[in-house]
């Protein structure tokens, strides 16, 4: 077998260069790949490239001879009448393009150790033509809330990119302890991810502030008291800048001092209150996003079951989403 030169189609411009041949050439191993990208027997328009290169739509890449024994694959288990009834009863907004979900809190969007159900795997219920929906951006297993996946490779391309560049106006409730002492503002925190041994004794991998002297990643939330009950708590809305992992909760407990309610993992037990539900009270509730067609698709939804008698035990307001809205 000699060289061969592929072109990259219009349809899966922005594909991240590993995933775009892992699709070709499903034999094709991780570190069969990095070997070949590593000696530059992979090549881009004529250059070396890493696994993460970005594909441009025209582009040539120049492969070696690929492997073409089919992977050994575990046949998915099928679904259950209840999971597939479950994700239809999930969605809020379906196109061509793409598909919006309103998940529920404590489903994990995707698998892990000592996870067995989570939304990836049941994503084959909204599959049609034989093309499951792919996960283009992630919330939280204890967040609910708005949630978007691609229906072909173009759109989660589109999407992936617009969720990089930040194109993307994502708004969240929450109900925190106490009330902040500004109503209005910005916090901007730099934070830190603290794995392994920084992480001991702190209830496992998770963000902290970034310490003194250093950078730490660019973290910046917008806020909004929206309603207080008597400094008890509070009614928030975030709009996150930045898309950090924990972001709002850490800059809920340690920015404004008030920790998310039921949020034992950053607040501990100042994050409960008696009587009160010890669910994490996030959700992501509005969405607005260019939609991969053209134009723009703005989504709302409903905050779960625990929010909402929260929201009426204290009196908070808790207005009903509006339809989703697609100008052109």
């Amino acid at each position: 077998m000699s060289i061969t030169t592929l072109k990259v189609p219009p349809a899966e411009d922005d594909t991240r260069l590993d995933r775009w041949l892992k699709r070709r050439f499903p034999a094709l191993t991780q570190g069969a790949l990095q070997k070949m990208l590593r000696t530059g027997q992979i090549r881009v328009d004529g250059k070396r490239a890493e696994a993460n290169t970005r594909l441009l739509a025209g582009q040539e890449l120049r492969v070696p001879p690929m492997p073409t024994a089919p992977a050994p694959k575990a046949e998915p288990r099928p679904l259950s009448d209840a999971a597939v009834a479950e994700m239809h009863a999930m969605v809020l907004y379906r196109d061509d393009s793409l598909i919006v979900l309103n998940k529920p809190p404590g489903l994990a969007v995707q698998g892990g150790p000592g996870i067995k159900k989570h939304l990836d795997g049941m994503l084959e219920a909204l599959a049609e033509d034989g093309e499951k929906p792919r996960l283009v951006h992630r919330l939280d297993r204890d967040t609910s809330g708005v949630l978007v996946v691609a229906r072909t490779v173009s759109a989660a391309a589109h999407l992936a990119k617009a969720f990089r560049g930040r194109d993307m106006e994502k708004t969240y409730w929450a109900v925190v302890v106490g009330e902040p002492q500004i109503a209005l503002g910005r916090i901007s925190m730099p934070l830190m991810r603290l794995v392994g041994a920084q992480a001991a004794g702190r209830g496992g991998e998770r963000t902290a502030p970034a310490e003194k002297g250093t950078a730490g990643m660019r973290a910046v939330t917008d806020y909004q008291v929206l309603e207080a009950a008597k400094h008890r708590a509070a009614f928030l809305e975030l709009r996150p800048q930045t898309g950090r992992t924990h972001q709002l909760r850490v800059h809920c407990a340690e920015a404004l001092k008030t920790p998310i309610l039921g949020d034992g993992k950053y607040g501990g037990q100042a994050a409960h209150l008696e009587g009160l539900s010890g669910s994490l009270h996030l959700h992501a509730r509005a969405l607005r996003l260019p939609h991969p067609e053209g134009g723009t698709l703005e989504v709302m939804a409903a905050p779960p079951g625990h929010f909402e008698e929260t929201m009426r035990f204290f009196g908070f307001d808790n207005p009903a989403p509006r339809p989703p809205r697609r100008s052109k």
